[in-house]
């Protein structure tokens, strides 16, 4: 069989005549509001996915992870290992006291209850029993004579007395003046009682539905008449307004997502095509020549200069050096001639015939250009 639609029930004319302008508003109203809403739900997501998740991770879940895997799992596993130990401690421990207990307290105490105390108990129970058979005889002959006496005191007395006294007493002195009262006084005066009850009622509802009459007159059919003939088309009215603003507000939602869409749809068309190709258009054809020919072109040759001129520095700080070297080796030695020819001259003596000799750079292995003197001549030797 073919599934059919429920019918629909005819809409009314209020209905169809607020349901467009009310659709229009709401759609107007409901459109910013939609697409703030889009914009704020992208903004979270954004957060969430570039701070929170990260930050979330970074501040929870790694220290957990790294609490876990280096402090809790062993220190459960030292937990586990000591508690094996401990209870394989209170184990053997159990079982020693156990030993000492079945050795040391049970054997003899089993001993002594089979050689001692099981003879002498059986001994004493025949013994008991022996008395308790004479005390039973003695105790069932004393309570058939108690019990008789009881039967004659407590049983025979009381039927006795309650037969020849007290009945005929109750029955002649309370029972037949009470039904002699209550059929000739009792009876008669609460039948005139339940009659004059009955008249009272009977008023008394005459008065209430004369009172209902009037509070229904007064009352309730003009607030009938309100109910019916004003709140109950107006709640009509305001039940359609409210579910017709209820669809529209539904149907503008709906919309404004799609209108939201679309509009974020054309934005991001409108970026791609405005900024996003354009700025990758100048990257690929103009800006990624041009760092390749500065690249090539400029800096590569300004780097090999400028490793060629760190060379050509360096050669002449070494050269520099050299020379600076040079030139105080010659001032030492120029000094030591003259200190010496100024000894000669002050203690005398027949000048020593100068041997050069080749003097050596500091820190290089070449020798210097010109000979260096000999050894300057400590003053503490005296030429003979």
């Amino acid at each position: 069989m073919e599934n059919r639609s429920a019918p629909q029930s005819p809409e009314g004319c209020l209905t169809v005549a607020i349901r467009i302008p009310v659709r229009i508003a709401v759609l107007v109203l409901v459109v910013p509001v939609r697409m703030v809403w889009d914009l704020l739900a992208a903004g979270a997501k954004a957060v969430r996915r570039v701070v929170l998740v990260p930050l979330w991770r970074m501040l929870v879940v790694i220290p957990f992870e790294w609490s876990y895997r280096f402090l809790l799992t062993p220190l459960g596993q030292a937990i586990a290992w000591l508690a094996g130990v401990a209870g394989a401690g209170i184990l053997a421990l159990g079982r020693g006291v156990a030993w000492l207990a079945v050795n040391l307290v049970a054997a003899p105490a089993g001993l002594l209850f089979r050689t001692v105390l099981a003879p002498l108990g059986r001994g004493v129970g025949r013994v008991v029993r022996g008395i308790g058979t004479g005390i039973g005889l003695a105790a069932r002959a004393v309570g058939f004579v108690l019990g008789r006496v009881l039967w004659a005191v407590f049983v025979r007395t009381p039927t006795t007395l309650w037969r020849l006294l007290l009945r005929p007493l109750l029955r002649h002195g309370l029972l037949a003046p009470g039904s002699w009262l209550y059929r000739n006084a009792l009876t008669p005066l609460g039948h005139a009682t339940a009659r004059l009850g009955r008249a009272v009622g009977t008023a008394l509802a005459a008065v209430a539905r004369g009172l209902g009459a009037l509070v229904v007159v007064l009352f309730v059919v003009p607030v009938v008449w309100v109910y019916r003939q004003l709140l109950t088309p107006l709640g009509r009215a305001l039940v359609v307004v409210v579910r017709e603003i209820g669809h529209a507000v539904g149907h503008a939602w709906r919309a404004a997502g799609f209108v939201s869409r679309a509009v974020g749809r054309g934005l991001k068309w409108l970026a791609r095509n405005l900024l996003g190709r354009p700025l990758r258009w100048v990257y690929t054809t103009l800006l990624t020549p041009v760092g390749h020919w500065v690249r090539d072109a400029v800096l590569r040759p300004a780097a090999r200069a400028a490793r060629e001129v760190g060379r050509i520095a360096a050669d002449a700080a070494r050269g520099a050096g050299r020379a600076a070297r040079e030139a105080l080796a010659s001032a030492r030695e120029t000094v030591r001639t003259a200190r010496q020819e100024a000894w000669r001259a002050l203690v005398g003596g027949s000048p020593r015939e100068r041997v050069e000799h080749r003097a050596r750079t500091l820190g290089s292995t070449t020798t210097a250009s010109g000979a260096v003197p000999a050894p300057e001549i400590s003053l503490s030797k005296t030429e003979g």
